[in-house]
């Protein structure tokens, strides 16, 4: 009896265990874009958006996140209809030269995002080191473990490997901004207040024009071009191909980016309500994530401090992996070859971007700058992202009957409106700064 007893309780646990799993599966595509989505370069932006101008740039992180989740669906959509990635659509229905311009414009951006993310990951874990080593631990002992552990995860070259890997990564980096968002939340309030759009003037506030006010147009364009990011919609494309999702897929699909931009939206809330909280109250400002790292102890103590560090890390390392992938998946998705990364040209490929996550700590550079240059090329990429799928899926002939109505492409010709005003900002922007 006790046998039985044993294995009816082995049973049930493996029974667990495959309807857990293949739960998790249902939300790994969406999980891999929220970790590509989700870096040090959108913590920053969330961070200094909180501690400059508290909650009340929260509506920005709505309308991006609603924006972004129309975008994932009308791309995966199209890929349900038509079987194509968006790269094959492209070449085939639009022109080879607008996929070429996406592989050379997403890399170009790419490369100086795993620069930038690597130097702005080792300099935090440089300065947190501090707290128990005198004068820390060099940056280029962290950027090589951490360049290290993203190629380890790739070389195993199955998809499926890297969203698990990528899903557990993503947890911790959540688990550790709700934590620090319930340490130091601001007022109730001030939350609700900050879903009401507008645009908050403080004293001496200056952006890229220096006219007063202007700071808030800078930040609200770095807050969606971190969210809206073409990137995630051509990736998307893949992955749903990949999944081999079909029409009849539709729902499990749209619940799938719901999920997505969902997680998307509370996090970058809790990064902004913890920086509102904690130096908005101070009035100190902030012009990089790793500031906060040395702002918070003071303030909220060395337990606030080392789980922010734990978290940008954990976003550091979770927007890594696909941005090492991108160069390789668009050369698959634009010739139509089998997505095997386990061949010796993409392993080879991956491994020269990696080692450009060096760059910062051996030669000193600046990330921020990093940061910013390959954030000018997501401005440029963005109209043209919006134009091309406007284009494909009001083809009769391509959608099957399933082209769009007047109210999806009001709301796309809207977000096309606003791609241009935010690409302008930012393209003033860097021009200023150089």
């Amino acid at each position: 009896m006790m046998n039985d007893i044993i294995d009816r309780g082995a049973a049930t646990q493996a029974s667990f265990s495959h309807k857990f799993a293949k739960g998790l599966a249902l939300f790994l595509p969406g999980i891999f874009l929220l970790g590509f989505n989700i870096g040090t370069g959108s913590v920053t932006a969330m961070a200094k958006a909180g501690a400059d101008y508290g909650m009340s740039l929260l509506w920005t992180i709505v309308a991006s996140c609603l924006c972004t989740f129309f975008m994932i669906n009308q791309y995966g959509r199209y890929t349900l209809i038509t079987g194509e990635t968006a790269l094959e659509a492209f070449r085939k229905h639009i022109h080879p030269t607008v996929g070429i311009f996406f592989i050379v414009a997403l890399t170009a951006g790419v490369c100086g995002s795993v620069m930038g993310v690597m130097g702005i990951v080792a300099e935090i874990c440089h300065e947190w080191s501090k707290s128990f080593i005198e004068g820390g631990i060099s940056s280029i002992y962290f950027a090589s473990f951490f360049v290290t552990l993203v190629y380890f995860i790739f070389w195993n070259g199955r998809t499926q490997f890297l969203e698990r890997s990528l899903a557990v990564i993503v947890a911790i980096m959540a688990a550790c901004f709700l934590i620090n968002f319930f340490l130091m939340m601001p007022p109730s309030l001030e939350i609700i207040k900050g879903l009401i759009p507008s645009i908050p003037k403080v004293p001496g506030d200056s952006g890229s024009s220096g006219a007063s006010g202007n700071g808030a147009y800078v930040v609200i364009a770095s807050m969606v071009g971190t969210t809206v990011f073409s990137g995630l919609f051509i990736i998307r494309t893949t992955l749903v191909k990949e999944a081999g999702w079909t029409l009849e897929d539709y729902k499990k699909q749209r619940n799938d980016a719901a999920f997505s931009v969902t997680l998307m939206f509370i996090i970058s809330a809790a990064i902004m309500a913890a920086a509102a909280g904690a130096l908005h109250v101070e009035g100190i400002g902030l012009s990089k994530a790793s500031q906060m790292v040395g702002l918070l102890e003071p303030l909220a103590g060395p337990m606030a401090a080392s789980i922010f560090a734990f978290g940008l890390i954990a976003a550091g390392v979770s927007s890594q992996i696909p941005n090492v992938l991108m160069l390789p998946w668009l050369l698959c998705d634009y010739t139509g070859a089998e997505r095997n990364m386990t061949l010796g040209r993409y392993r080879t490929l991956v491994f020269v971007i990696s080692l450009l996550g060096l760059v910062v700590p051996i030669f000193d550079a600046r990330p921020v700058v990093v940061m910013v240059v390959s954030q000018a090329f997501n401005a440029v990429i963005l109209p043209v992202t919006v134009a091309c799928i406007f284009y494909l899926s009001n083809r009769k002939d391509l959608m099957q009957g399933y082209k769009n109505g007047w109210i999806a492409n009001s709301i796309l010709g809207a977000i096309f409106l606003f791609s241009l005003f935010t690409s302008s900002v930012g393209i003033r922007g860097l021009w200023q700064m150089v």
